[in-house]
């Protein structure tokens, strides 16, 4: 896994030992990014399931002011504080934290970018997102980009819609924005 784009272009990102976090693929990564493209320049963007840190610093490797990590799990905290070097640790803010949890205790805070990586079938997205919505935590042309196993649906509610849906084996990325009034 590396940072495929930027100024970080090239740099290998550690990886959390078994199989508990599943990062984004740089095949599947690349093309998240494509879509994005000027939206992630200058960025505030929250990455709720954090893993590794792996979609947090390729944003900031491309531009995103600041990035807030959240992640629960003790391994792969460590393996954050690892990725995160000293030019990106002025932009980042790790959370140890349940993604839930956070939401909660910070309502107010909105963002540009907010990247839900969650493990697979265990409906953590859809609940994710009722809490995103209820104060909305997304800027009017902000992106929320989910992602699911393939053969997962996913229903979203006011404010949100569903406007892009792209598969790339066992993995299917949702682009969701708010609604257009």
């Amino acid at each position: 896994m590396r940072i495929i784009a930027g100024e970080m272009r090239g740099r290998k990102l550690k990886t959390v030992s078994g199989m508990d976090t599943r990062p984004t693929a740089d095949k599947v990564k690349g093309a998240i990014f494509n879509v994005l493209m000027e939206k992630v320049n200058g960025a505030k963007v929250l990455d709720l399931f954090a893993g590794t840190g792996n979609l947090a610093i390729e944003a900031i490797s491309r531009g995103a002011r600041e990035a807030i990590l959240v992640e629960k799990t003790f391994s792969a905290q460590k393996v954050i504080q690892e990725n995160l070097t000293f030019a990106v640790k002025a932009q980042a803010k790790l959370f140890s934290m349940d993604a839930f949890d956070f939401l909660k205790l910070y309502p107010e805070e909105k963002y540009d970018l907010i990247f839900l990586d969650p493990p697979y079938r265990q409906e953590l997205v859809s609940k994710a997102l009722k809490l995103l919505s209820q104060p909305c935590r997304l800027n009017e042309l902000g992106v929320i980009i989910a992602e699911t196993a393939s053969d997962e649906e996913l229903r979203v509610c006011e404010p949100f819609e569903i406007r892009k849906i792209s598969e790339y084996g066992d993995t299917k990325v949702w682009y969701i924005q708010r609604c257009v009034e």
